[in-house]
């Protein structure tokens, strides 16, 4: 192809050469002017001059893509005024010119130097003239031509992308679209065949073909099958030239997927399932899973799974696990092994999606049979009824039976049964259980006052298992017995006014009374009252029962005086309506109160009696003023009492005192224990019996002996402390009293030594305290006490 290539360049450029200075020889012989005017006569005799152009030209061409050793002749201009002795010079200006095209000043021919792709640039405006080659005068005005790049076929077509991609529905009809590839060619589509471009596939027949003008690709077979083959590779090529030997060709790859549609319905890998179940599973545990493989994918492939026949339909259920596309069979109730040992069902496959392009390939569904074996399991005991109720009367001896219990063992084996209480629900321990039997019994009497209801719970145990139990709630209902009295509902009392003996009696009563009765309504209500026997005949007061479980209590007389009884003790006897009935004596206090003209309580106190039996009104104002003298008294005693007081210790001025103690000794250490000496801390005077009190005056005032205070210069620190020392002694009323103690034992057997630095000025001492001396007036005292050794030997 490549040798064609050269080949047909090679004529084309030598064509296009001949054709060029044809066209250039043609102008040149055609368009010689004359600088020289012909005459012509004019209107009444005048005579007009014309002058003509010298070289006329419109375009020249040039071959693009020429590699030949020489510069391509463009053309050739020449003046008619151009006598051929050198003296006009031909001058190009324009695009190009100087660079690509060059032209000869003398000759006037054209050259392209350079080599020219049309793709790049079609054509050229270039500029020429002639002028004198001395004085570089126009000797024409420029004139302007065009040098157009003639195209060769130098560009292979070229698709838009590199590789396509593109789906197709499996099973589409020969002749579906698709996909449209497309190609450019650089060339000129308006010379020659050089960018007419033909379409046409290599690789993907026989399933795939291309339309040769378009490029659109086509299905080339019909029922094409996603799960016999997915991907299709397919390439199409694209030729210029009109598809004729020579052209140019381009490639592209071009990937075809086939889609899934719902050709296929799901098939079960075999016909028969077998499960098992144990009789101890529980509704909602897992039996087993079956699965219908459908070759389609995504929603075409969903299956839904359903129990469609069976002996096991009430039994069994089945779910779809939509991850796994699994049918999950389930227990919906319980099974028993000694009741049905195998059931079977018939399970349906469907798929979800069903398209009806295809509905003529079947139905799209698919079942199976699933066969289940119920597996025996050492099962717990059962008792024949979920819960108990009993009953037992209050106040029933211990070991009364109260009810029984039964529960057996569901296995074949029908293992004996025992049966214990769970003592959470029974701590008082009211019942036992018979642990063979079941029979409940009571251990003391119940009170149903005091719980109406007892909440058990048995167990029942296999005797071989004892990990095999079950548990059933039991309640027992305490019966009523009528055992309580009828007493007051709440603690009443009675209130009646004074009155004399003319005063009519009221119909109202003095205090209406209830009952309460802790027994059950069958041994309560109705109750009666009424008054004892001995006291049926009260002259005071009656009882009338309301027969509705109320009585009212009435004055049978009138003339009550707080003077003569304040208070009455009425008893009333209430009895209840139970078999046998229960009765008690109730106390109703009833006082006699002051009221107004109304009837309106105004006080219920005997102040009448008070009066009387106590002292006069003159007798109590003297005894409260003595009692107020009294405090008076006692409140004037304290005030002088606390004006008087001195404190114990007195603080004054003068009796301060400096007090200095010596520790020359530093203690007994760890086997010293007598080394310090309280006596020693204790007042000297104090031995002879002589303590003086603080809050005594002494008797004179010792005054220190001026002679005795040292300089106040002196570094004397011995003499100084024994002047205070003397001082102190022979002071009776400097408190505290000073003592000094000398610890001057170390102890037997301490390893430590010595700690006291009062012994360093007896001893020789390496320190320097020169130092001292330097920092400043505070520490001079200390400077002179513990300086060099030589000065202290000068002042000595």
């Amino acid at each position: 192809m490549k040798e064609n290539y050269c080949l047909q360049a090679a004529l084309l450029c030598l064509g296009m050469l001949c054709h060029s200075q044809a066209f250039a020889t043609e102008r040149r012989s055609h368009l010689r002017p004359s600088f020289h005017g012909h005459h012509e006569k004019g209107k009444e005799g005048q005579v007009l001059q014309r002058s003509k152009r010298g070289w006329v030209w419109n375009q020249f061409f040039v071959i693009e893509e020429y590699t030949g050793p020489d510069p391509v002749l463009v053309g050739r201009l020449h003046s008619d005024i151009d006598s051929g002795d050198g003296n006009i010079k031909y001058i190009l200006s324009g695009e190009g010119a100087g660079t690509i095209f060059v032209i000869d000043d003398k000759s006037g021919n054209i050259h392209a130097t350079k080599t020219l792709d049309r793709e790049e640039r079609a054509q050229y405006t270039l500029m020429a003239q002639a002028v004198d080659r001395d004085t570089n005068r126009p000797l024409e005005p420029p004139s302007e031509f065009i040098v157009k790049v003639q195209d060769i076929n130098d560009n292979p077509p070229e698709f838009l992308h590199e590789t396509y991609h593109a789906n197709v529905p499996e099973r589409s009809n020969v002749g579906t679209s698709v996909i449209q590839v497309t190609a450019s060619d650089a060339d000129d589509p308006t010379y020659g065949n050089s960018a007419k471009l033909v379409y046409s596939i290599l690789e993907g027949q026989p399933y795939f073909s291309v339309e040769a003008q378009t490029g659109i690709i086509r299905t080339a077979l019909p029922n094409m099958d996603r799960e016999a083959k997915e991907e299709y590779h397919v390439v199409i090529q694209a030729k210029d030239m009109g598809g004729h030997m020579g052209g140019l060709s381009g490639t592209t790859k071009v990937t075809i997927t086939l889609t899934d549609v719902n050709d296929n319905p799901p098939k079960f890998p075999q016909s028969v399932y077998q499960m098992s179940v144990s009789e101890a599973a529980v509704p909602g545990e897992e039996v087993g899973r079956v699965k219908a493989k459908d070759p389609d994918i995504g929603e075409n492939g969903l299956v839904t799974y359903n129990i469609v026949d069976g002996d096991g339909m009430e039994l069994f259920e089945i779910t779809t696990d939509y991850e796994t596309q699994e049918g999950v069979v389930k227990l919906k109730k319980p099974v028993d092994f000694e009741t049905k040992r195998a059931y079977s069902l018939k399970v349906e496959a469907a798929n979800v999606h069903i398209d009806p392009k295809f509905i003529s390939n079947g139905p799209f569904k698919d079942t199976v049979t699933v066969k289940i074996a119920v597996e025996d399991a050492d099962e717990p005991p059962m008792f024949l009824a979920p819960s108990y109720i009993h009953e037992v009367q209050e106040n029933a001896a211990a070991g009364t039976v109260v009810g029984r219990v039964h529960a057996k063992d569901p296995d074949a084996a029908n293992s004996p049964i025992r049966y214990s209480i769970d003592r959470h629900t029974d701590l008082d321990r009211f019942f036992t259980i018979n642990p063979e039997d079941g029979f409940i019994k009571t251990t003391k009497p119940l009170d149903r006052e005091e719980t109406a209801w007892l909440n058990i719970s048995v167990f029942a145990a296999e005797i071989h298992n004892r990990h095999q139990e079950a548990k059933v709630p039991v309640a027992i209902r305490v019966l009523d017995v009528n055992d309580n009295a009828p007493k007051f509902a709440a603690p009443y009392e009675g209130f009646i006014c004074e009155s004399d003996q003319t005063k009519p009696l009221s119909n109202q009563p003095i205090v209406t009374i209830s009952a309460d009765d802790k027994d059950d309504t069958a041994n309560g209500p109705r109750f009666i009252f009424s008054l004892p026997p001995e006291i049926i005949h009260n002259p005071n007061f009656t009882v009338r029962d309301n027969r509705d479980n109320t009585a009212g209590v009435y004055a049978r007389r009138g003339g009550f005086s707080r003077q003569k009884q304040d208070l009455y003790l009425l008893p009333i006897v209430i009895s209840d309506g139970g078999i046998p009935p229960m009765s008690s004596t109730n106390t109703l206090t009833i006082k006699v109160c002051g009221c107004d003209v109304n009837g309106a309580l105004l006080s219920c106190n005997a102040e009448a009696y008070i009066l009387n039996a106590g002292l006069s009104t003159g007798a109590l104002i003297a005894i409260l003023a003595c009692i107020v003298i009294l405090l008076v008294i006692v409140v004037l005693f304290v005030t002088l009492r606390r004006q008087k007081k001195e404190p114990l210790i007195v603080f004054e001025e003068e009796d301060v005192r400096e007090n200095i103690i010596t520790y020359d000794d530093e203690g007994g250490g760890e086997e010293d224990t007598e080394a310090f000496d309280i006596a020693t801390l204790q007042n000297p005077d104090g031995i002879n019996g002589f303590i003086p009190r603080k809050d005594i005056k002494p008797e004179y005032q010792y005054m220190p002996r001026p002679g005795l205070r040292p300089a106040p210069n002196s570094v004397d620190v011995d003499d100084f402390i024994n002047t205070r020392i003397q001082e102190a002694d022979n002071d009776p009323t400097a408190p505290p009293y000073d003592s000094i103690q000398i610890y001057g034992y170390e102890g037997r057997g301490s390893v430590a030594g010595s700690l006291s630095s009062l012994e360093s000025a007896t001893t020789d001492s390496d320190l320097d305290y020169d130092y001292l001396q330097n920092w400043g007036p505070r520490f001079k005292k200390l400077a002179d006490l513990y300086g060099s050794k030589d000065t202290f030997d000068d002042d000595s």
